[in-house]
């Protein structure tokens, strides 16, 4: 499983669209994204940047992601939300959500002896 985390900046104009949008994710896109092996995905808001995490449980991120790309439900959930979001200055070129650095991963608890 590899932990995915990303930012990105809201445009604050569009931040009532943004949460109105995410109230009703189409059910393509979800369905898009779970047959992409991913999971645990949410998006967390902290004034003008959204954060957003996910597991991906497959074996090619980057092939994963471009068949999420492909798909025409998702392309017609971007045309709705792109507009609300602009790419942080951290962001490569031609980046859109910009990836985090793991700094910390809590470790799981050491197994007692009997």
């Amino acid at each position: 499983m590899r932990r995915v985390a990303q930012v990105i900046r809201l445009r604050p104009e569009k931040a009532d669209t943004y949460r109105e949008l995410h109230r009703n994710v189409p059910e393509a896109v979800l369905e898009r994204l779970r047959g992409s092996h991913i999971a645990n995905y949410s998006i967390h808001l902290l004034g003008d940047l959204l954060f957003s995490y996910f597991e991906y449980h497959g074996e090619d991120l980057e092939a994963d992601l471009a068949a999420i790309g492909e798909d025409p439900a998702t392309q017609e959930w971007w045309k709705l939300t792109d507009p609300c979001q602009e790419p942080v200055g951290q962001a490569a070129p031609g980046e859109w959500w910009a990836p985090m650095e793991q700094v910390f991963l809590m470790p799981e608890p050491k197994a007692e002896r009997p």
